[in-house]
């Protein structure tokens, strides 16, 4: 009975994946696959990465969802300042520091330059210009004005956003409470007695409205 050499044979097809070509992927201390089936899933699995160039979000600003392309890098004060003509938060020290950029986001106050434009997404945010009903001030503007609360004007929309978030979560603060929760948010023309009034003033009016309501 005769009997083929080994070398007559088929030879079985070389799979994508082996011991040897592990170890040479692999190296000596390296701890990680140079190529192979492993490194190949791995990729398939990635997600898809967003920038560096332009990208398509949508952001919900003031009840509204709006429609943009920045760069992933660009912050939200400016995708609002310069994309959006929301122009009132002001891009003061952009470094988290003064409160001028105070917005409302997911119900916090947030400094909108230390967030990114495209990790917004998906949350509520509210600006100063969504404040007014119609012509009808909201009661925080209102007091502003009530108590002469403001000078320049710079930080104004800051400070408004701030007290708006602040009594949404002491509706009955003292004014030693307003003095805490305003630490966040400077005023350089130093109208803080106005401002604190204003707030105790807002405060009182707003949660009149919530009982008459």
């Amino acid at each position: 009975m005769s009997s083929k050499k080994d070398s007559e044979l088929p030879v079985p097809p070389k799979s994508g994946f082996s011991r040897r070509g592990f170890i040479r992927g692999v190296g000596i201390g390296s701890g990680a696959l140079g190529t192979g089936l492993l490194e190949t899933e791995a990729a398939a699995a990635a997600p898809a990465t967003l920038g560096p160039g332009p990208v398509p979000i949508t952001l919900n600003i003031n009840g509204k969802p709006v429609n943009l392309t920045v760069e992933p890098s660009v912050t939200l004060i400016d995708a609002m300042r310069n994309y959006l003509d929301l122009t009132g938060a002001k891009r003061v020290c952009d470094r988290a520091t003064c409160g001028a950029c105070t917005v409302i986001m997911a119900g916090k106050t947030v400094y909108a330059c230390t967030v990114l434009a495209i990790d917004a997404q998906g949350k509520n945010i509210e600006t100063i210009e969504g404040l007014a009903t119609g012509s009808a001030l909201h009661p925080v503007s209102k007091a502003f004005y009530d108590n002469d609360a403001q000078q320049c004007g710079y930080c104004t929309p800051g400070f408004v956003m701030a007290c708006k978030g602040f009594i949404d979560e002491h509706p009955s603060p003292t004014e030693e409470d307003v003095k805490h929760g305003l630490g966040g948010n400077l005023c350089r023309c130093g109208t803080y007695m106005g401002i604190r009034k204003a707030v105790l003033q807002a405060a009182k009016e707003m949660k009149g409205a919530v009982k008459n309501g």
